[in-house]
């Protein structure tokens, strides 16, 4: 056999064999995520019919623990007869507008705060303490405060969900403008960039890992201060609800307004997951240690 014609064969025996183990790396992997998926229906539905069947054998008061059955019909009934403030989707697009505006806000002031202190250290040796007050403050107690300030409407929610987000995402872009590599803006200074360049070039795009992360937490927190406002003073909203639900000792109402905002939660998770694998495509995809 000629030395071309081995050569050639050498080369198609290395890349079937490379097909091979990367068809074999993806089909793991969609084998692994599919049984992952199996395992949370499967834990989700034993614990709904534990839930269930301790409710209807009276192990657990069904009164002040309701059951699945019954938050199930209630969520139904919000649906298709609306709640005594309005439509449910109403409620729902009240709340999410609150939460929606406090953490847009919040995030801006967080990250624009935390990027200016991350650069000048002056800055932030002198506002360094205050800020670790203010965070060391309950935040929640602020709630009271707002509604006084800005009354029932959606302005009491905004501001104590701004409360809320700002200092996870202050703190991120904080440590996240800190942690730049010094070898990358000493590079861009040899280039010849200026201090804004070199924030706006180095700086916050290295310190973006950082803020997506705090994103993650940050948009619950938001819907923690609009529930919050609502729940203390509001005309409309799922706080609302819930503070209806529970004056009139409606248990399967507390609980269907917490699963709505548990799927308003993952939504809003699973989007900005979303968004954050199409920015970051260039990172490596992590290792998968589950073996």
């Amino acid at each position: 056999m000629p030395p071309e014609n081995a050569t050639l064969d050498v080369a198609r025996d290395v890349a079937v064999s490379k097909t091979g183990r990367t068809e074999a790396r993806a089909r793991a992997a969609r084998n692994r995520r599919m049984l992952v998926l199996a395992s949370r229906i499967a834990v989700l539905v034993a614990v709904v019919g534990l839930w269930e069947w301790l409710a209807r054998t009276a192990v657990i008061d069904p009164f002040n623990f309701s059951m699945p059955s019954k938050i199930w019909d209630q969520i139904r009934t919000w649906v298709t007869d609306g709640t005594a403030q309005g439509s449910l989707w109403e409620q729902i697009w009240y709340t999410l507008y609150e939460a929606l505006l406090g953490w847009v806000i919040g995030v801006i002031a967080g990250v624009l705060l935390g990027i200016a202190l991350g650069r000048v250290r002056f800055a932030a040796d002198v506002l360094g303490p205050y800020i670790k007050v203010l965070n060391a403050l309950p935040r929640i107690v602020l709630a009271p405060i707002f509604l006084i300030w800005f009354g029932l409407g959606p302005a009491s929610k905004v501001a104590s969900a701004v409360v809320l987000v700002f200092f996870p995402v202050f703190f991120n872009a904080f440590q996240g403008a800190r942690e730049v590599d010094r070898n990358l803006v000493a590079n861009s200074r040899i280039l010849g960039a200026s201090n804004r360049q070199v924030t706006l070039q180095v700086v916050i795009p290295s310190a973006t890992s950082w803020i997506f992360t705090s994103l993650h937490v940050s948009f619950g927190f938001a819907l923690i201060g609009a529930i919050v406002g609502e729940y203390i003073g509001a005309t409309k909203g799922l706080g609302l609800l819930v503070a209806a639900s529970q004056g009139t000792f409606n248990a399967a109402g507390v609980y269907a307004a917490m699963v709505i905002l548990a799927v308003v939660a993952l939504l809003a998770e699973g989007l900005l997951t979303f968004l954050e694998k199409k920015l970051f495509r260039w990172k490596p995809a992590e290792a998968d240690t589950a073996r």
